[in-house]
C-alpha cells in the first residue's frame, strides 16, 4: 500500500502560481501511475493530470492544458503539479492519486487505488 499526503495549496490571485505536492510513504511511488484530480463544490471529481511511472508519458484535461505541469521524483518519491496561470474556475480541492494498473496513464478516477486527503486551492478575482 502507499499512503498520499498533498501539500502546497492556499488562496491566489488570478494569474497567479501554485505547485502542489503530493507526497508518498509506504510502498514506492515509482511502482504506480499517478494523478491529480479536483473537485469543486457542488460538482464531480474531474481529471487534471496524469503521469507514467517513468515520467516519460503525461497527459492533461483540455481544460489546464499549456497551464498546469505535472512531474515526478522518484528519489523522494513525490509528485508535483505545477500550476501557473491560474483562474477562478480552478478553485476546488485538489487530490493526489495512485494507480498500481496496467496502463501507463490513466484519466479515469475508477482506476486508481489509493488517494490523498486534497489541499484547497482557491483563486480569487
Amino acid at each position: 500500500q502507499v499512503q498520499l499526503v498533498e501539500s502546497g495549496g492556499g488562496l491566489v490571485q488570478t494569474r497567479g502560481s501554485l505547485r502542489l505536492s503530493c507526497a508518498a510513504s509506504g510502498r514506492s511511488v515509482s511502482n504506480y501511475v499517478m494523478g491529480w484530480f479536483r473537485q469543486a463544490p457542488g460538482k464531480e471529481r474531474e481529471f487534471v493530470a496524469t503521469i507514467s511511472r517513468s515520467g516519460l508519458s503525461t497527459y492533461y484535461a483540455d481544460s489546464v492544458q499549456g497551464r498546469f505541469s505535472i512531474s515526478r521524483d522518484n528519489a523522494k518519491s513525490t509528485v508535483y503539479l505545477q500550476m501557473n496561470s491560474l483562474k477562478p474556475e480552478d478553485t476546488a480541492v485538489y487530490y493526489c492519486a495512485a494507480d498500481r494498473g496496467y496502463y501507463s496513464t490513466s484519466v479515469k478516477a475508477s482506476d486508481y487505488d489509493y488517494w490523498g486527503q486534497g489541499t484547497q486551492v482557491t483563486v480569487s478575482s
